[in-house]
């Protein structure tokens, strides 16, 4: 199956990403375009609420730099840095083809997340 292309904009900059076929991927490209307000946790990642949850799904506690994924059901992240996460783990939704150092940071930010043309 072909992968989703979309794009994460924020005010200083915008990386491509690969959606998965995962249920969870597929609900989140469904709802796009959407802004969503971030804010950094443990200084490996930026989070937000969603509008509405997204399926669950098989969750794994490794993550790379990078990677989308869904904490909970409506808690979407982008790891800008490699780790690993407490049991249950996330449900992972993608991969940043470009660099995410634009979330290298401590301070919020909204992103627009949308497909990619």
């Amino acid at each position: 199956m072909a992968q989703d292309i979309i794009r994460i904009t924020s005010p200083q900059s915008s990386v491509m990403a690969e959606l998965n076929d995962s249920p969870a991927a597929q609900a989140l490209l469904a709802m796009l375009p959407l802004d969503l307000a971030m804010t950094d946790h443990l200084r490996q990642e930026k989070t937000g609420d969603l509008p509405q949850a997204l399926p669950a799904g098989d969750r794994q506690r490794d993550f790379s730099t990078g990677t989308l994924g869904l904490w909970s059901s409506r808690d979407f992240v982008i790891y800008y840095r490699d780790g690993r996460v407490p049991s249950p783990g996330i449900v992972i939704l993608g991969q940043v083809l470009d660099d995410v150092s634009m979330f290298d940071n401590a301070d919020p930010v909204t992103v627009r997340i949308e497909a990619a043309d």
